[in-house]
């Protein structure tokens, strides 16, 4: 599954975008590269039914940013990203192309 593709799944279990995501998790306190995995994994398992997996990708974001690195990226397989930059406005209105 490309990173892309966790957090479109992220959405559909939610119903809430990536960034309204990060966003509510900044509310929290959860921001920056010092925060930690397990608090985050906790509250979206708690408020959401994440799995670790899904709340991993969501930490990798909140953590870093929407930018990913390039190993995948162009790639084929199942892990391939068609960009860099992941897309957090969700899913209905990601550009085609």
């Amino acid at each position: 599954m490309s990173f892309q593709a966790y957090l479109d799944k992220i959405e559909e279990k939610t119903g809430l975008t990536p960034r309204e995501l990060v966003e509510l998790a900044r509310g929290r306190g959860f921001e920056g590269p010092s925060t930690k995995a397990g608090a985050v994994c906790d509250w979206l398992k708690d408020d959401y039914g994440l799995g670790r997996g899904h709340a991993m990708a969501l930490v990798y974001v909140i953590k870093n940013g929407a930018t990913i690195g390039d190993k995948h990226v162009g790639s084929t397989g199942v892990h391939r990203d068609e960009s860099n930059t992941l897309w957090l406005d969700g899913k209905a209105s990601k550009p085609t192309g």
